[in-house]
């Protein structure tokens, strides 16, 4: 494992999630069920859909280079687009059928982790991930700095509840990772170039 490239995943879909549905549909779950077992489901289905997107990262990344660096700078600037674009908008709240009370830890975590692996599918943060997994040839370690920056949002959701939701700058926090994706964008587009007239 890299550690460069684990802090690179984790500083780059940390901001992506912490305005996103996942922190909101996290924080409604953790107020039906006992926290524990939603953490549980949630970072269960969080892992499954990391090494989905890793993998098909890994998969992109057996292209020539070129296309493979220019396929990463869509995807950055695709979710910087909209990002910057939903910066003013209100949190993503995922709405929830009410539940039983008493419900076993076993099933709380089987119905938060479905809902969860639902949520994510096209996610920015899993395009991000697929797009770190194509530009390094560290798959463990663009799965690990991901999944550990899932695992926080959803922590600080399920643990921390409506005091963190209401005390977030969303709008500030959707442009500093919009920032990102444009930089990681750049430095593909200088990849593609490199790999054209090399």
């Amino acid at each position: 494992m890299v550690l460069s490239v684990i802090a690179t995943a984790f500083i780059l879909v940390l901001p992506v999630e912490l305005p996103d549905k996942t922190l909101f549909a996290s924080l409604v779950l953790a107020t039906r069920f006992a926290p524990l077992p939603v953490f549980v489901g949630v970072g269960a289905a969080f892992g499954l859909q990391v090494a989905i997107a890793v993998t098909a990262g890994s998969l992109l990344s057996l292209l020539p280079d070129a296309l493979v660096s220019g396929v990463v700078a869509v995807l950055f600037l695709v979710g910087a687009i909209i990002l910057w674009r939903s910066a003013n908008s209100g949190p993503e709240e995922e709405h929830l059928d009410e539940t039983k009370q008493g419900t076993s830890s076993f099933r709380v975590a089987a119905i938060s982790f479905g809902v969860l692996f639902a949520a994510e599918w096209g996610d920015l943060s899993q395009l991000a991930t697929a797009g770190l997994a194509a530009r390094y040839d560290e798959p463990l370690s663009v799965f690990v700095g991901a999944w550990a920056a899932l695992l926080v949002v959803s922590g600080l959701a399920v643990f921390l509840g409506r005091t963190l939701a209401d005390r977030l700058p969303i709008p500030l926090i959707r442009r500093v990772a919009a920032g990102l994706f444009v930089v990681f964008a750049v430095f593909a587009v200088i990849e593609t170039v490199r790999a054209l007239t090399g």
